[in-house]
């Protein structure tokens, strides 16, 4: 299995076989890193990091050069420049990779109206109904491979298999810029000996625990009892991975992509510990939530939060609502709560409010009274003034004096993730 960095990478040799294999998962390599040696070229075979240049910032991505050094998305940029002093930092583009993203897809669909877009440099692929049109699912795979970097300039890493789960495994050991084919027959042959940290869906909690029992490898899952995996990893992860383990995945490829949460977070320029402060920052954010929720037409059934201590631990809490809602200032009570659930009082770098398990609006049965019945009305004046004035027209009062309203004026470098 590679190791992000190309190391360990697996390919098919040219013809080989693809027999019981319907599913591609399509990954571009290194893609953020990619977009900007493409619109720079002098860029080509440097160690790259796209990140902020401001000490602060963390890692968006970074090129293989700069992996080999153990650079790693999500690290501290000043962490990742002591790794790779020689390294290159390189401001974040991401309209860019929006729109190269966007000629990517396009690609994909010329082949098969069955893509899966997961993020904007990777795909699932369904080609079983394609076959006669472009032949098997191993050639359209090297077709496709061939028209991202003759059309496109970048490179991209396919893993083909019979399930999504292995075509995704596959991928990403054939990086970067490989293709690696797992014949239906094949499926535990290759499983077997990879690592649990390897398979979609375990985090790094959940493979300490189980490696803490000596389960280490795909095999040693398939080996293990369910008593034991339930010990691991609690009852509904422990049945999916004995699933995963034994090749099974029934999961298909949903062209309808349903937005499962919505959030937004702030990074301050200076670690903050003034907790009335920080419970503003998580309504004012709650705000900008139920903004989008209403606009897209969705309620959230929880709200979560997460929390960055100055020394880059991070800490998520959540809560199930009694009601679906998309009011902002409902959202924000939930997210004060659970802000008020954490003891540590450290100094904090980042706050962020999501909503998730997002359902149609009003799909839920209102009581005799409504008690949001005010809250809504103020939050859908505001939506109109917003959508005749734009978004800094009007704020609650007390984020008055906060800079351009994305954060305080006291912290100013707060942004938001869409």
């Amino acid at each position: 299995m590679g190791h992000g960095d190309g190391r360990g990478r697996m390919v098919s040799p040219a013809g080989a076989d693809d027999t019981g294999t319907r599913i591609l998962h399509v990954d571009m390599d290194a893609f953020y890193a990619a977009v900007e040696v493409l619109d720079d070229p002098s860029l080509r075979g440097l160690p790259l990091i796209i990140g902020g240049a401001d000490g602060r910032s963390v890692v968006s991505s970074a090129s293989y050069e700069a992996r080999r050094y153990g650079v790693r998305s999500a690290m501290p940029v000043g962490q990742a420049m002591r790794l790779c002093p020689t390294a290159r930092i390189v401001t974040p583009h991401f309209h860019r990779y929006q729109e190269v993203s966007r000629q990517v897809m396009t690609i994909f669909e010329s082949f098969t109206p069955l893509v899966e877009p997961l993020s904007v440099d990777e795909a699932f692929l369904d080609v079983q109904g394609v076959r006669r049109l472009w032949g098997s699912p191993g050639r359209i795979a090297e077709l496709i491979r061939e028209r991202v970097e003759r059309e496109v300039g970048i490179t991209c890493s396919v893993g083909v298999a019979a399930t999504k789960h292995v075509a995704k495994m596959a991928s990403t050991a054939a990086k970067p810029n490989g293709m690696l084919i797992v014949p239906a027959q094949r499926t535990q042959e290759f499983l077997g000996p990879q690592s649990v940290r390897a398979m979609w869906g375990v985090g790094p909690k959940a493979a300490e625990s189980l490696e803490a029992r000596g389960i280490r490898t795909i095999s040693d899952i398939r080996e293990s009892s369910p008593e034991m995996l339930e010990r691991a990893v609690g009852p509904a992860l422990s049945a999916r991975l004995a699933q995963l383990a034994r090749g099974e995945d029934a999961r298909t490829v949903e062209t309808e992509r349903v937005e499962k949460s919505i959030g937004h977070e702030e990074t301050f320029d200076h670690d903050i510990s003034d907790r009335v402060f920080l419970r503003a920052e998580l309504l004012r954010l709650a705000d900008r939530v139920a903004a989008r929720l209403r606009r897209a037409e969705w309620e959230t059934a929880t709200v979560s939060i997460k929390v960055r201590f100055d020394d880059f631990r991070t800490v998520n809490r959540s809560q199930t609502l009694a009601e679906p809602t998309a009011v902002g200032q409902r959202i924000g009570e939930a997210a004060q709560a659970l802000f008020e659930q954490i003891e540590r009082r450290d100094p904090i770098r980042l706050v962020g409010v999501r909503a998730e398990k997002l359902q149609p609006a009003g799909g839920g049965m209102l009581g005799l009274w409504d008690e949001d019945e005010d809250w809504r009305k103020v939050e859908g004046a505001v939506d109109d003034a917003v959508a005749r004035f734009g978004n800094a027209t009007i704020t609650r009062a007390r984020h008055l004096g906060r800079g351009d309203g994305r954060g305080a004026a006291r912290h100013p470098k707060a942004h938001g993730l869409d």
